[in-house]
């Protein structure tokens, strides 16, 4: 056999070595096919997939991904951006963002997509803007990182709140049912005085507290707002501290995480107060945590899972040049004993 000719840039081809042209010769098959059915991302049949990769394996081939990725112009990886900051009182293992990125990762896995993980702080750099897509874990307050990673002019799928002026897809949990659902509750258990409890900068929190206000409006009762930028069980703890340590009236809680509802419940137990006959506290997100807790915590549920999951699929087919829309999953209040 004559010496081969350099390689297509497809394969790795040691001197000697048959290119990718020989390979597809003795498969009997075209040279598409022979990379498809080493790739994994073509659809060949078992048979002939098989039979190129016994070949291959006979004769040292591997395949060159970056090079293939470099001519196709995909890197075959979706950048998913955590734009949380970490704390000891809501560590990055918690339910959010874990149960999101674990859907994530199912997904992208299913479909031989590799997953580059990332903070706010690391989403500039070259790895990233090479994705075939961005997938952003969180708005930031009054929409700070997705104005930031809209100009990386990637196709960007985030977990939040839609809004109509959006340039990107958004997939998230319907708040405003979540909030007046909680709102729905005070008013069956006849309270009056109900606080709202968080951070309305945030997309997320606005549509909370929306909901929540307006169901409550309707039925006659006006709701406080305790303004409380970080979500933590203390900073629930120091809020409900406060309201009582000025004598505020109040007789219900609306916390927009389960943290801060914790150390609402926390605070008002250490004053002497009974909840939830004197006053009654809902969280938000559901996490098992809140269920464990004691008493156990009342929480609007989201799915999280299938959220990661919705948002890898809807990556995946941003980068494949489909339309795609945004979308809402349902949430559902789960009673306890707050």
């Amino acid at each position: 056999m004559t010496k081969p000719k350099r390689n297509d840039g497809t394969l790795r081809a040691h001197e000697g070595a048959l290119t990718m042209a020989d390979l597809a010769k003795l498969a009997g098959v075209s040279k598409i096919t022979v990379s498809r059915a080493l790739s994994e991302n073509g659809i060949v049949s078992a048979q002939t997939r098989d039979k190129v990769r016994a070949l291959a394996a006979e004769h040292g081939y591997k395949l060159n991904v970056s090079a293939r990725n470099l001519r196709l112009r995909q890197s075959h990886t979706i950048a998913v951006i955590v734009e949380m900051t970490p704390s000891v009182g809501r560590p990055m293992s918690d339910p959010y963002p874990l149960e999101l990125l674990g859907g994530i990762a199912q997904e992208l896995a299913t479909a031989n997509y590799s997953v580059l993980l990332t903070t706010r702080q690391g989403a500039l750099a070259p790895a990233v803007q090479a994705a075939d897509a961005v997938i952003l874990l969180g708005q930031g307050a009054r929409q700070q990182a997705v104005h930031l990673f809209d100009r990386l002019r990637l196709p960007m799928v985030v977990w939040g709140a839609a809004r109509a002026d959006d340039v990107h897809i958004v997939v998230g949990s319907d708040n405003r049912q979540g909030g007046a659902s909680v709102a729905e509750r005070f008013i069956s258990l006849g309270r009056r005085h109900p606080v709202f409890l968080g951070d309305t900068d945030h997309a997320e929190m606005a549509e909370r507290h929306d909901g929540f206000a307006k169901h409550l409006k309707k039925r006659g009762v006006a709701s406080a707002v305790v303004d409380s930028k970080v979500f933590t069980a203390e900073s629930g703890f120091d809020a409900v501290r406060a309201l009582l340590r000025r004598k505020t009236r109040f007789d219900a809680v609306f916390a927009i995480n389960d943290l801060l509802a914790m150390g609402a419940v926390r605070a008002l137990i250490e004053a002497g107060l009974r909840v939830p006959e004197d006053v009654c506290v809902v969280g938000y997100d559901d996490t098992p945590l809140g269920a464990a807790f004691i008493p156990p915590l009342t929480s609007v549920h989201q799915n999280w899972h299938e959220g990661g999951v919705l948002l890898a699929r809807k990556a995946l087919a941003l980068s494949r040049g489909e339309k795609v829309a945004s979308e809402m999953l349902p949430s559902r209040l789960v009673v306890r004993a707050t």
